[in-house]
């Protein structure tokens, strides 16, 4: 796995000059996240070759995206490595985030529902690793390579309407491993359990 220069000498670049190369890995920054083209996550759905890392509550846009699974398909028989994490739907910190998001109690957790029951069956498919976790989401991830789409989760509005941000992976950058340390303390702890006596919600 290839390491960045800040993570194997953490002390050889200067705390000014790594703020400079972090604001460098920042290309985009969207309002809401729906302001994002489909045509850049077609993009980087297709450029990914080596690992494709989602962290999210329910992802269900992406879930609905008819390429996806076509992609994820194709790309892994290629080598592609994929982790993927959902919400747990019974957790309670799903039914939370429907308080939050000001909706009926249990959406979120039939929002993850559905998405499994479109994407759930990937995780029968060797170099997919799929997961279920219990955390209070701050921000959904997507890592696709050395680019990455983080969704900043705002109280009170629904994922596609908080903003967003397209970044890249710089050699003394810290955001990207920034990003990428949260996205491993939430794999660490999350399981095969989706809480309803199964692994996987399958279509």
């Amino acid at each position: 796995m290839r390491e960045t220069e800040n993570y194997l000498w953490p002390d050889a670049v200067s705390p000014e000059r790594r703020a400079e190369v972090s604001e460098s890995e920042v290309i985009t920054v969207y309002p809401h996240r729906n302001d994002i083209p489909s045509d850049l996550w077609r993009r980087l759905l297709a450029s990914a070759t080596e690992r494709l890392d989602i962290l999210v509550l329910a992802g269900l846009f992406l879930a609905e995206e008819p390429e996806f699974t076509k992609a994820v398909r194709k790309r892994t028989r290629d080598g592609l490595k994929v982790r993927m994490m959902f919400g747990r739907p019974t957790a309670p910190e799903a039914d939370k985030r429907s308080a939050e998001e000001r909706l009926a109690s249990g959406t979120v957790g039939a929002r993850i529902n559905n998405a499994l029951a479109l994407v759930g069956h990937l995780g029968d498919i060797e170099g997919v690793e799929l997961r279920y976790h219990d955390t209070t989401l701050y921000n959904s991830i997507f890592r696709f390579d050395d680019e990455m789409i983080v969704n900043m989760h705002a109280y009170g509005l629904p994922g596609a309407h908080a903003p967003a941000m397209h970044i890249r992976q710089l050699p003394a950058g810290d955001l990207f491993d920034t990003y990428m340390s949260s996205f491993e303390y939430v794999w660490a702890t999350a399981t095969e359990d989706d809480g309803n006596g199964t692994n996987r919600l399958l279509p």
